[in-house]
């Protein structure tokens, strides 16, 4: 038997393990937990066993999510997708459920000795297989560039109205798992106090919450804010764990009310590394409620479970989404993003177990099915397009009368420059070239802002420039340039793979967020690459140079010659601890202060003795004293030098051991 910090550090070794291996292979960790939690769990090798205080923390893990699908929740925000999140959404939900209901009466009656679960069970496994992936999803379609298309809308209202069915479910299941005479009663006592305790929360809560942010806000201090945060989310939860509600109904309303103030983003920022961690160890516990071996032995019952519930969902999601007037191509592809089991089905799934609904043996086979639907959605997804090409006769037809629209606009047009992505940069530039006289036509995936900019006069086209047949029907052949005007650079490495292979000649200029990938674009082909941080800085610095009087030719020609050094000067920066980490931190270029004390390696030797550059590094300031010396191979290093290196964040790591030790 492990003691506590044992069995913690087992957890956080095999958590970070499994999300390191579940990210090299581009799948979201959530997969990784899950997997992490088969593993070492009693069902795998035995080295850790869900009890009260991992249980504890998983169910935090869950309250901290519901906390951040709130913060989500404005009325604004759901007033504008409204057709789509309570039409859509809800048919799905509430079709699911049913469907699931009718499932579950058919095969009780006629094949007791496989499924034999009753109605109450029925309506809650219905609402665990209703939910979809929403970090899974919402991944993917960051990645593939399709939030703001018109399937990747769709999705994302049926995965807001399916968060928000989980309140009710999360109140509904343990109301119907109590033994009464009279059902509707409990349901009705149930719903009251609900209602008692959100119009308390929502109505006097809305009226304290801006103004006590405000107060603990004056004070100007990260912790007492940090520790406010705290309190409102787990003292919301505890409210209506009171009212014998759940928990994660009161964590909820907490973050719907912050919705509504300006402290929201912050808030959502520092909740961040609260809910992340406890929902990794939610997932690992849930992992660990697989048994492997009872799987292995029910297969054919597992596939069944895993086959049937997606192509359910994908059929009804299909159908629906038809109904409602989206194309053939549109449907199948919303159909296909949401077959997938959820986030939330996982919380529902527990909570039935808990209440004894069914028997151990049909969760652990629905588990299983779960969890490999949730493995399989990533491929799913990454391969829809093939998909919905063999599946829909006339989607092809589609496509290529889309093609030939695009073509159409731009059969004439010679010498023009190409834009893709027409947000806020597109049409900015857009408008720079119309002034000088210069045709454009731009490419972009937003139904609705193409459809504006049509009527406005713009010249833009639907379609996805990161695609073969787009650049070409766009007159790629005949453009005297091609502009990147988001911020993406996988997107961008395939529309410069597709221009190289198209217009080998062509100059295709490149936006990105920083300098990070600068090299990596340049490689693929890009004649410019423009950080915006870079370009950022510049202004920045060349307002404030202007401010302290240095004349403006000055300002101009510096900013001039560090654009004409392509940014090499400018490459890098200091790194603080309000620097956010992300996944690339290591590939990132910064600048790092070594000072040499007495008993470095490099003093009394030649700076290339140290060979830097083997290990990505270089030198780019030595300061001595008060004064800053010349940087050649030949110089020699004394104690009390400070070395500025510019690197990835490894190789500054390195250069720095080798000057020192």
């Amino acid at each position: 038997m492990f003691s506590a910090l044992e069995l913690t550090l087992i957890l956080l070794s095999a958590a970070v393990l499994g999300v390191v291996a579940f990210r090299m292979l581009h799948l979201p960790p959530m997969l990784g937990y899950l997997m992490v939690g088969i593993v070492i769990g009693p069902h795998g090798w035995g080295l850790a066993s869900e009890n009260t205080t991992t249980h504890t923390l998983a169910e935090f893990g869950v309250v901290f999510l519901m906390f951040s699908i709130g913060l989500e929740f404005s009325l604004p925000k759901l007033s504008s997708m409204r057709r789509t999140v309570f039409g859509l959404g809800m048919a799905q939900v509430l079709l699911t459920i049913g469907a699931t209901m009718v499932f579950g009466w058919v095969m009780s009656r006629w094949l007791p000795q496989v499924i034999n679960i009753d109605w109450r069970a029925a309506f809650a496994l219905g609402g665990a297989l209703a939910m979809s992936s929403t970090a899974i999803v919402s991944k993917m379609l960051t990645e593939r560039l399709e939030l703001e298309s018109e399937h990747g809308r769709q999705i994302f209202g049926i995965l807001l109205f399916q968060d928000l069915a989980v309140v009710p479910l999360l109140i509904l299941v343990p109301a119907l798992a109590r033994d009464s005479n009279d059902l509707m009663a409990t349901l009705m006592l149930a719903m009251l106090k609900a209602g008692i305790v959100l119009v308390l929360l929502l109505v006097i809560g809305q009226q304290l919450m801006r103004g006590w942010f405000r107060i603990v806000v004056k004070r100007r201090s990260q912790e007492l804010f940090m520790l406010n945060l705290l309190f409102i989310t787990l003292g919301a939860a505890w409210i209506t764990e009171k009212a014998g509600l759940s928990l994660a109904l009161g964590a909820f309303v907490a973050g719907m009310l912050i919705s509504e103030t300006e402290y929201k983003h912050q808030v959502e920022e520092d909740i961040k590394p609260f809910r992340d961690v406890l929902l990794g160890l939610f997932f690992i516990t849930v992992g660990m409620l697989l048994n492997i071996k009872l799987v292995l032995e029910n297969w054919w019952l597992v596939l069944l479970l895993l086959t049937g519930p997606v192509m359910l969902k994908f059929a009804l999601i299909a159908a629906l989404a038809k109904l409602t007037g989206a194309s053939t191509g549109v449907s199948l592809r919303t159909g296909l993003g949401l077959a997938q089991a959820g986030e939330f089905g996982f919380v529902l799934l527990n909570q039935a177990g808990g209440l004894q609904l069914m028997d151990p043996l049909i969760i652990q086979l629905i588990l299983a099915s779960m969890v490999l639907s949730m493995l399989t959605a990533p491929f799913i997804i990454a391969k829809s397009d093939a998909i919905v090409m063999k599946l829909s006769a006339n989607e092809w037809m589609m496509q290529s009368l889309a093609l030939t629209q695009i073509a159409t606009r731009t059969m004439t047009t010679q010498k023009h420059v190409l834009i893709a992505g027409f947000g806020r940069s597109g049409q900015s530039l857009a408008k720079l070239l119309e002034e000088e006289g210069i045709a454009y036509h731009a490419l972009d995936l937003d139904p609705d802002r193409v459809r504006e900019a049509q009527a406005a006069g713009a010249n833009v086209s639907y379609g996805d420039a990161s695609r073969r047949e787009s650049l070409v029907a766009a007159g790629i052949h005949r453009a005297a340039a091609l502009v990147v005007t988001y911020a993406s650079t996988p997107s961008a490495l395939k529309v410069l793979h597709f221009a190289h292979e198209l217009a080998p000649e062509l100059p295709v200029i490149v936006r990105s967020h920083d300098d990070s990938d600068l090299d990596k674009l340049r490689e693929a082909g890009a004649a410019e690459v423009v950080p915006e941080a870079i370009e950022g800085s510049l202004m920045l610095a060349s307002h404030a140079l202007v401010m302290l009087g240095v004349p403006l030719r000055r300002v101009v020609h510096r900013v001039q010659a560090a654009r004409d050094e392509r940014y090499a000067s400018l490459r890098g920066y200091f790194h603080g601890a309000s620097d956010a980490p992300d996944d690339d931190e290591h590939l990132h270029v910064r600048l790092h202060s070594v000072t040499l004390t007495d008993g470095a390696k490099a003093i009394g030797k030649a700076l290339s003795a140290s060979r830097l550059a083997e290990v990505g590094a270089e030198v780019t300031i030595i300061r001595r004293g008060k004064s800053r010396i010349e940087v050649k191979p030949d110089t020699i290093l004394q104690a009390g030098d400070i070395v500025v290196l510019r690197g990835t964040t490894d190789g500054v790591a390195r250069a720095e051991e080798r000057l020192l030790k």
